[in-house]
């Protein structure tokens, strides 16, 4: 499969009053055209951090260095300008809060068509309309055409996800990024919501990158995982590997503390790992799993 999105050698530090924090040290990582690929790892890993510095929508006082090659293209060199085109055009993102996301005093199909009119200045109102309704048609809003009009609050949590899976996809981009996308609904909902990703997604042929905390709900979309730990990718591999054999202990831990139905209910969960290093090279044991040296 031809390469898409190339990370090579991203770090990203926070600078304050306070001093400075490495919150991404050195990864790499592609992701090939119509492929699945996912960031997992705790709160404070890296991984929407991530995610934001590949479209360029991290604070003026994040600095950035490495480089984000989108069809050989560097977004890191690439004037303000121009990236604003690249945004929404080539790449877009699912937040995971719908109701921070969506503008709550502006009718969702307003907001889905000032994205389509960002990209597609030639259509005219009517055909705006129309890919609006056929956006909202495809991730399975009833009644599209009388819900136009409607504001995020009338609509309910699922509903409100689908609505920026549609913004996100209206101008029919080939890498779609996934910020938690599931995190605030029910099982119901959620495994819903990931039926209609991986359906998206594989009509249109567009890669995805999902960024979550759950590897239950990792291992239902992704076809590749790479594992975060403090800034840095500490396993990579296909879900498949990763699953049935995990190398680095930090995986080993994330995957012990998922709760099933065997867990012991006054046990806390934890994934501490003391003693662990992980500044050792990526090491690829076998073809396409890589895991970062561990031994002290």
């Amino acid at each position: 499969m031809q390469t898409l999105l190339r990370v090579d050698h991203l770090s990203i530090t926070f600078f304050s009053d306070a001093g400075q924090h490495r919150a991404v040290d050195d990864i790499s990582f592609s992701i090939a055209q119509g492929e699945s690929f996912a960031l997992v790892g705790e709160s404070g890993s890296g991984k929407s951090v991530t995610s934001l510095a590949i479209l360029r929508l991290l604070e003026p006082r994040a600095k950035i260095s490495g480089s984000i090659l989108f069809t050989e293209e560097d977004w890191l060199q690439l004037p303000e300008r121009t990236m604003t085109e690249r945004r929404g055009r080539d790449a877009a993102m699912i937040f995971q809060e719908p109701m921070t996301a969506l503008n709550p005093v502006m009718p969702i199909g307003k907001q889905i068509a000032e994205a389509v009119r960002a990209h597609q200045k030639h259509l005219s109102r009517q055909a705006v309309r129309q890919r609006v309704l056929e956006a909202l048609e495809s991730v399975a809003i009833p009644d599209p055409a009388l819900r136009y009009d409607d504001y995020p609050h009338q609509f309910s949590g699922g509903q409100r996800q689908r609505i920026l899976i549609a913004m996100a996809l209206v101008n029919r981009p080939r890498l779609l990024i996934a910020d938690e996308p599931t995190t605030a609904l029910d099982v119901t909902v959620q495994a819903q919501i990931l039926d209609l990703l991986r359906e998206l997604k594989d009509r249109s042929d567009a890669a995805l990158l999902f960024i979550s905390h759950d590897l239950s709900v990792v291992a239902q979309i992704a076809q590749r995982v790479a594992v975060m730990r403090r800034g840095k990718i500490v396993e990579m591999a296909t879900c498949a590997q990763l699953f049935s054999s995990p190398q680095h202990p930090y995986t080993r831990a994330l995957l012990a503390a998922v709760p099933t139905m065997h867990s012991r209910r006054d046990a806390p969960l934890t994934t501490e790992t003391i003693g662990i290093a992980q500044n050792g090279p990526l090491v690829e044991i076998a073809p396409g799993h890589w895991t970062r040296s561990h031994i002290i």
